[in-house]
Parts: structure tokens; C-alpha cells; sequence
């Protein structure tokens, strides 16, 4: 890989985020193993990297063109490392993050009440150390229509972007039923798509008729994916989707990820 073709990347490679003012680039980065490896779906175990790493791993990152970067608060300690590391240069990056899930001793949670949203979003603005959150979506478990329709998150989320805490509202569903009403209501949704994965396929058409943003989680199949280069193309050609998020730890995979993201868009 040559620097021209990273530069071109960093430079010019942005897509906008359905309806709203956000632009991000076509490759995030999932930092799901910045702050838990416990009770998870990849291939190998691996040990959480010191920040010291993880300082310079999102230096690359950035450097490399990416500036969107998704975390939870079921995801370990990954917001309070985000916050501590990004200090400074917080304005560069659209952070993504979510509600309704916690991971706490081993076992996850799932509260979707009024108390439970607005408490978890006072929690990530103090832990990433920001006064506002690019993008919150509802983390939604196999109910996801059920947890949408019931309202509290929804009506919570909504009125915590009207005041200007949250620039873009979505949900990170399990279903097509879900993911309907949450393009009936909100700006985004996240979904698994893949080769191998196309469930969720008609929600891309779906979600560029109404001109909603598309962000796509298990890219790689958490891992799994026999072939890196042909997923990310695969995901990457359909223009209905915004971004694709992928975690890793290793500066090599993320070059390598960022190559094959750049090959898939030109």
C-alpha cells in the first residue's frame, strides 16, 4: 500500500449519514476488544491492550482516514479509555455509542425504561468525557420490535437530540420487523450484513427510499469471515450503507482492513 492511496482515503472518502449533517468514512473501527474479552464470538482469545497501544493504534486509525469509532457501555471500560485517549481531538471523531445494554460481572443486562436511557447517557458523556454523542443507537436483544414499539427509549432518545445532546438517533436491530419501525421513526439503523448473512438485505432498499443512514455491524462475521477482501467489498458497493464497522487490536489487520475498503469503493 502506498501513502498516496491512504491519503486519497483520508482526504476524500466520506459518506453522509442518511438525513443528517454527519459524514463518516465507509471503514469504522468497533472498539468492543479496547475493554472486554470476555464472553464473546471471536475465533481467538486475546488479551485487552494496555493505551499505550491503544494511543497510537487510534493515531493510525486516524491517519488512515477513519473517523467513526462505535462503542457500548456493554463494552467493558472501551468509553472510559475513549474518553482519557481522544482528549484533545475529540472534534475529529464521530463517536458512536448506545443504550440498553450493560455487561457487569460476566452477564449482560438489557434495561430500555426512561431512568435506564437518560442515566446511561449522563454515564458515556462523563466517561468519554464529552458534552454531546454524535450517534446513540437503542442496543436492541432479539425483541427488538417489542423494545421499539413499547416508545421509552425512542421518546427518550428523541428529546435528548431535540436539546442537542445526541446529533443522530438510531438502533442496532435484530430483525427486519425492528428494523422497519425503526426507519419508520429514528435516523439510523445498524444491522449484520454479509455474504453470508443477507437476512437484512431488504432493509437496505428500505432505508435508502426514506433516506435513512445504514451502518453495518459483524462485517466480518466477528472473525469468522473467510475472506476479508470479498465481505468488505461485498458490504461497500451498496450505497445504501453509510459505514461498516469492524474491531480489531492489530495495526496489521487495520491496514490491511482499510486496504481492502478503499479497493471496494473506487
Amino acid at each position: 500500500m502506498g501513502n498516496s492511496i491512504l491519503t486519497s482515503f483520508s482526504l476524500s472518502d466520506r459518506r453522509q449519514l442518511g438525513q443528517s449533517d454527519i459524514q463518516v468514512s465507509p471503514l469504522g473501527l468497533g472498539t468492543t476488544k479496547f475493554g472486554r474479552n470476555t464472553d464473546v464470538k471471536y475465533p481467538q482469545s486475546f488479551d485487552i491492550p494496555d493505551e499505550k497501544h491503544l494511543d497510537s493504534f487510534l493515531k493510525l486509525a486516524a491517519d488512515l482516514g477513519i473517523n467513526l469509532l462505535d462503542t457500548a457501555p456493554a463494552y467493558g471500560d472501551s468509553e472510559e479509555k475513549l474518553g482519557r485517549l481522544l482528549r484533545g481531538t475529540r472534534q475529529d471523531w464521530i463517536i458512536s455509542t448506545k443504550v440498553g445494554e450493560r455487561y457487569i460481572d460476566g452477564k449482560s443486562s438489557f434495561d430500555f425504561s426512561t431512568h435506564s436511557i437518560r442515566h446511561s447517557i449522563e454515564s458515556s458523556l462523563t466517561k468519554l468525557r464529552t458534552d454531546y454523542l454524535d450517534i446513540v443507537l437503542i442496543h436492541c436483544d432479539k425483541e427488538d420490535h417489542e423494545i421499539l414499539q413499547q416508545g421509552d427509549a425512542v421518546a427518550e432518545l428523541m428529546r435528548l437530540r431535540d436539546m442537542g445532546t445526541i446529533r443522530c438517533i438510531g438502533a442496532s436491530s435484530k430483525t427486519r420487523a425492528g428494523g422497519l419501525l425503526a426507519l419508520e421513526e429514528l435516523d439510523l439503523i445498524m444491522i449484520s450484513y454479509s455474504p453470508d448473512d443477507r437476512s437484512q438485505q431488504q432493509l437496505l432498499q428500505d432505508a435508502a427510499a426514506k433516506n435513512k443512514g445504514v451502518i453495518v455491524k459483524k462485517a466480518l462475521a466477528s472473525g469468522h469471515a473467510a475472506n476479508i477482501q470479498s465481505n468488505l467489498e461485498f458490504i461497500l458497493k451498496a450505497r445504501a450503507i453509510s459505514s461498516a464497522v469492524v474491531g480489531t487490536i492489530s495495526e496489521d489487520h487495520l491496514r490491511q482492513n482499510v486496504h481492502y475498503a478503499i479497493s471496494a469503493i473506487r
